[in-house]
């Protein structure tokens, strides 16, 4: 059994803090907030943070993604207060995806594919 099956939530948040920052905004229960749908939301995810934020993420998600699907499952539900697989009638048009691998790794190119990431450094949004 790997390790990550056994921890607890908290242990998980302390493992993953930039996913849990993010399941307390972006992806917490009232996502709808920060989207129209939940393509959207993950679009939108990497604004407003800084590029050490930014570039933590993406570090936290490539490990979280070399996980297999049970302990993904099982960290899911410990950092994000959505549920990104079922379809919801509120709001309409939401979306959703096949499983919590796709959602992560959709997560992940949005954040892969900020300007400041790909800059490797922060830019100034006045220039």
């Amino acid at each position: 059994m790997s390790r990550l099956l056994k921890c607890t939530n908290h242990e998980i948040r302390t493992i993953f803090p930039r996913l849990a920052d993010l399941g307390a905004c972006s992806f917490g229960e009232d996502a709808d907030i920060f989207g129209d749908t939940l393509a959207e939301v993950i679009e939108n995810a990497p604004q407003g943070h800084d590029l050490l934020f930014k570039q933590q993420t993406v570090n936290e998600l490539k490990n979280l993604l070399a996980c297999n699907d049970a302990e993904i499952d099982h960290v899911s539900f410990a950092l994000i207060a959505i549920s990104p697989t079922e379809e919801v009638e509120e709001p309409p048009n939401w979306g959703s995806f096949p499983t919590l691998r796709a959602f992560w790794s959709a997560i992940l190119h949005s954040f892969e594919n900020d300007p400041e990431v790909q800059a490797g450094r922060e830019i100034d949004p006045d220039m």
